[in-house]
């Protein structure tokens, strides 16, 4: 009975590779690989953007040649699962001899890689098909390495069978888990592994252009890119703040699609379930529309198959960050929607400390917005963040509160004129950033309205997410010493870049060449020092904080380094600096009796050990305990904060599944996270509004100018 079902399971396994193969699509042949009269123009205006005007001045020469090779192969094969050492020192030839092809506008070496990716691709897909049917053993205590990057390639053929081998079988570990049953496994498993080999064979020339310049592009720093005709398009629906669908920024990782960014304002946002860094693995249309495993689809496909109408329905089954390879998942259920411009305003709340008569004010503030079409109509009443923060702060003070917090945790930036008006309102007049061009010219930008709106207590919370603008106003709050900055670094983007349209420079032909977005300037604090690359590092870090080495910008092998230029002349304020290591102490002894902030610490961890897995466990008993183990910390941690808001704990891990809750009263666990740290901002913020007898500060009073001046040029 047993090869009875195995001899089904290999026909129905074959009908399937030919149904998926040879469906309607359009395959792309080898003699169809060839650069094409639009890419050897593209390059030639790339190369000289690129080597005249970028703000790195970087040679095109036999290093950025190597830098170049090796990110090609990593655009190609990042996990090294599909080249053999062979492939790779055939290659070798060209390692030293990239500059001078692009110079001369040779493309044929990219070209020739790429067939040969091809035919690796072919050769793995083949045989992991083959594999569908194996009669797994899931008692074997084994595992499965599904994170290669940092790995050499592989010798031989045989060595990539076991590697393979091995994917496959924890592929039917995970959907075994995920309660799948042996057909449902097969046809799974099938469509997604001739997904990833009718993906591979649909990529054209411009497909592979756009790959190898970004391999040239990125070399150079990470922010630097060249868009395709198709990519290009995408990028100006992504720029649309009218587009319909999830709002999420999402990019490529391996097999996964990765959740970048959330859009404050669009349905992943108010859904309260999508976070930066999940991956999504499956997609379904309306209600009740099946799920679509997406694994190993190319990221322009995932997308289109994301974005829709609106009112429209989107299922996305997830792996949440800090999940490994094998799950569990969830399912987030949304009804697509223009992003709702209202959603990202500024908003404020009162926190009441406890044990104390503290009232603080905070502003959460999403984004660095502005509204530039009512002003360039002249309209007195246009939305900005500045107008609509200093509202909120007249409204607060009314309301006698004590201190203010602005919380800039997941504000990616924005508008630079809105960064320059937000902090005038707690400067009276002063530089705020110096701006530094491709020529080494530096412009110096001002607070543009003299005056201070809130003189008080301020702190100012950041995390990992906050950037661009929001690491402008924050490094110079803390340059003038007019807050205490807490939270964890920033992102530490400090450059700004500009998209030039191919297009505009060649005239005699109707092709569309694409557009390149490259660096043209940098930001650097008024102290001298930049935000690029370190970010801005709080006075207090919150543990929350991981190694700042592989956060943000500094992930990124090739980011501009860390620069400063000339101090700019400005009157620093007279906050308690002095005073923020009471303040340190305080917050270090509080939150260590602090439950829930210990337990969110045990899920950060956890979360933390999973990310950086490379290996895992082909043992099915282990695979469950592993699983059980994360459900019961995630029960844990969710019943403190439901106990924390009143609410009765869960007693069984499938009744957070099954109870309908009302959502009022069942907040997301990321949104009870950051109440903890907020909580504690104001706390902190307390503890300088009412030092010890012994500390004697006020953080309301201003220095005086001269005195400033004095202590500016120490």
């Amino acid at each position: 009975m047993k090869k009875i079902r195995q001899l089904f399971l290999f026909i129905l396994t074959l009908l399937l590779v030919f149904s998926n193969v040879y469906a309607d699509i359009k395959i792309v042949t080898d003699s169809e690989l060839t650069p094409k009269t639009k890419h050897i123009r593209a390059n030639e205006l790339i190369t000289h953007i690129l080597t005249t005007y970028h703000y790195k001045k970087t040679e095109l020469d036999d290093t950025l040649s190597a830098l170049i090779y090796k990110h090609y192969l990593e655009n190609l094969d990042q996990n090294k699962a599909y080249f053999l050492k062979t492939d790779i020192d055939e290659f070798n030839q060209f390692k030293y001899k990239i500059d001078d092809a692009i110079i001369k506008s040779d493309l044929e070496p990219a070209f020739e890689i790429f067939k040969r990716y091809r035919q690796r691709v072919d050769e793995r897909i083949q045989y992991a098909l083959n594999q569908i049917n194996s009669d797994f053993n899931f008692d074997i205590d084994e595992n499965y390495r599904f994170d290669r990057r940092d790995d050499d390639w592989f010798g031989s053929k045989a060595e990539l069978d076991k590697l393979w081998h091995k994917r496959v079988k924890n592929d039917v570990l995970n959907l075994n888990l995920a309660g799948k049953e042996p057909d449902e496994i097969l046809k799974t498993l099938s469509d997604r592994y001739n997904r990833i080999l009718t993906s591979t064979f649909q990529l054209n020339s411009n497909d592979v252009f756009q790959s190898f310049i970004n391999a040239y592009t990125t070399a150079i720093e990470p922010h630097t890119a060249y868009f395709s005709p198709r990519t290009s398009e995408n990028f100006d629906i992504s720029m649309r703040l009218s587009l319909e669908g999830i709002g999420a920024v999402l990019r490529g990782d391996n097999d996964y699609t990765q959740v970048v960014k959330i859009i404050t304002g669009g349905p992943a946002d108010l859904s309260k379930e999508l976070k930066a860094d999940d991956r999504i693995i499956g997609v379904g249309q309306n209600k009740d529309g099946k799920i679509v495993d997406v694994i190993g689809w190319r990221l322009d496909d995932v997308v289109d198959l994301i974005r829709g109408p609106k009112n429209t329905i989107i299922k996305l089954e997830v792996l949440p960050k800090g999940v490994g390879p094998e799950g569990p998942s969830k399912i987030v259920t949304m009804t697509r929607d223009k992003i709702k411009l209202e959603e990202q305003d500024a908003s404020s709340s009162i926190i009441d400390v406890p044990e104390s008569d503290t009232k603080v004010g905070v502003i959460n503030l999403p984004t660095f917005y502005i509204d530039f079409a009512a002003q360039a109509e002249g309209k007195r009443d246009y939305k900005s963040t500045s107008r609509d923060v200093r509202k909120l702060i007249d409204s607060m003070v009314k309301d006698n509160i004590d201190g203010l917090i602005i919380d800039l945790r997941g504000n990616g930036g924005g508008s630079l004129s809105e960064a320059l008006e937000l902090t005038g309102l707690f400067i009276d007049r002063g530089p705020v950033v110096q701006t530094k061009d491709a020529s080494g010219r530096v412009d110096i930008n001002y607070d543009p309205e003299p005056g201070i709106s809130y003189p008080g207590p301020l702190a100012v919370l950041v995390d990992r997410d906050s950037a661009s603008a929001s690491e402008i106003f924050a490094g110079a709050i803390q340059d003038y010493h007019r807050g205490i900055i807490i939270g964890e670094p920033t992102f530490g983007k400090g450059t700004v870049q500009n998209v030039i349209d191919l297009n505009r420079f060649i005239k005699d032909s109707d092709e569309d060449h694409g557009r390149l977005k490259t660096t043209i300037a940098q930001f650097f604090r008024v102290s001298g020092g930049s935000n690029q690359h370190k970010g801005v590092v709080p006075d207090i870090i919150f543990p929350t904080a991981e190694d700042s080495s592989n956060q943000g910008e500094r992930a990124y092998e090739n980011a501009l380094p860390w620069d400063q230029v000339k101090p700019a002349r400005y009157y620093p304020a007279s906050a308690p600096i002095d005073s923020f290591q009471n303040a340190k102490i305080a917050h270090e002894k509080r939150i260590k009796n602090n439950k829930l902030f210990q337990l969110l610490m045990d899920d950060l961890l956890l979360k933390r050990e999973a990310t950086d897995k490379k290996e895992i466990s082909l043992l099915e008993s282990q695979r469950k305990e592993e699983r059980e183990k994360i459900l019961t910390a995630k029960k844990e941690i969710k019943n403190a904060m439901r106990v924390q808001k009143g609410l009765p704990p869960i007693v069984d891990a499938e009744e957070d599944e099954d109870e309908d809750i009302d959502s009022s009263d069942d907040d997301n666990e990321e949104d009870d996270r950051v109440d903890v740290l907020l909580n504690e901002t104001a706390n902190i913020l307390n503890d300088l509004i009412s030092p010890p007898k012994d500390v004697g500060v006020d953080t309301r009073t201003v220095h005086n100018k001269k005195a400033a001046v004095i202590n500016n040029n120490l």
